[in-house]
């Protein structure tokens, strides 16, 4: 994808590894982390002195498909490429969507002139509305979840997301009847993420029990790469399934459709990190559009540079009036983010130019 004609640009890219320390462990799918590591990219170019451009790439470990040795090496020499032909080269980073990510958010806000608002010129991007953000419960002991979840509620979320999979399925389910025992579904949208937890023997019979609660969808059941029983359950499923993890590494767009087409989920939920950049996203979008599946975008424990870029996708990308709440509350995770205009009011996200 051509950005700039060549011979009008005299790129220069300056690259940092930066780690940054969370205030509480964060446990995910793939382990808990204490630390996250991003390398932060930042962009200038002599046509345009005085402006940067700075974009994250950040690949969670053991997930991302490009979480690869030599990870800095791989990512310099896709600077260099831009640097020397002026050009981002989608097609080629297909494989690499965070180092991808990371550089669409540096030529973005490059051509916004510096702004963080990265050219966006909606409601959001001008600071005239926010962004409705699911209040997320992260995986932990049964009792700390339940505090989590209480304090969600507290904080006035009208649609919590909790992380299941990790404790007892009897504990899960009594914290889920609390949460509706206090908020039915026509004050708190509920959502749950399995993170492949569950057998395909026993999704069935799990999901049986879950949607007795009036739950909204519940996101990736069962492990990755197992279509034909994830497309049997998703045809048998008494609530709707969303689609993360199976998402990653289907970088191509004919294997994009061949997995929509084959598991035909309810929803798919998109982090550009991992799901092909904001190019990618905007190709699953499309895809999903296509065959009347939903889809909304989530953060992937970013930084606060990240976190806004997806943001500033989300409202691009949506128009508007976004009609379902994103998963984008994660700028509060560390001790040590960086400064960017955008902070949670209730349970919105705004930009604050």
């Amino acid at each position: 994808m051509k950005q700039r004609e060549q011979g009008q640009h005299d790129y220069r890219i300056g690259i940092e590894r930066r780690v940054f320390h969370f205030k509480e462990a964060a446990g995910t799918s793939r382990g808990v982390y204490h630390t996250r590591t991003s390398w932060l990219v930042r962009l200038t170019d002599a046509a345009c002195p005085g402006v940067t451009g700075v974009g994250e790439c950040a690949p969670l470990p053991r997930l991302s498909c490009d979480d690869v040795p030599h990870y800095e090496a791989v990512l310099r020499g896709h600077c260099d490429r831009l640097c020397a032909t002026g050009e981002l080269d989608v097609e080629a980073m297909r494989d690499v969507p965070s180092m991808l990510f990371g550089l669409e958010t540096a030529l973005a806000q490059l051509r916004a002139g510096g702004s963080a608002s990265l050219g966006d010129d909606t409601t959001f991007g001008r600071g005239e509305a926010g962004i409705t953000i699911n209040g997320l419960v992260w995986m932990g002991t049964a009792q700390q979840m339940r505090q989590r979840m209480l304090h969600k509620l507290r904080e006035g979320y009208r649609c919590v997301k909790i992380k299941i999979g990790t404790i007892n399925f009897d504990d899960e389910l009594a914290l889920i009847a609390e949460l509706r025992e206090r908020s039915d579904a026509s004050q708190v949208e509920l959502r749950v993420d399995a993170n492949g937890a569950f057998a395909p023997h026993e999704a069935p019979a799990r999901l049986e029990q879950l949607a007795r609660h009036g739950i909204h969808s519940i996101e990736q059941p069962i492990a990755a790469r197992q279509w034909q029983a994830l497309a049997a359950l998703c045809r048998q499923s008494p609530l709707p399934i969303a689609l993360d993890e199976e998402l990653i590494g289907v970088n191509r767009p004919d294997d994009k459709c061949r997995l929509l087409d084959t598991v035909r989920p309810a929803y798919i939920v998109l982090k550009p990190s991992l799901h092909g950049g904001m190019a990618g996203c905007r190709e699953w979008v499309r895809l999903a559009h296509e065959r009347g599946i939903g889809s909304w975008m989530t953060s992937a424990l970013e930084s606060n540079i990240g976190l806004n870029a997806v943001a500033h996708l989300a409202a691009m990308t949506y128009g508007p009036h976004i009609g379902m709440p994103q998963g984008l509350g994660t700028g509060q995770l560390f001790t040590d983010n960086i400064a960017m205009p955008i902070g949670i009011r209730g349970d919105q996200l705004w930009f604050e130019p």
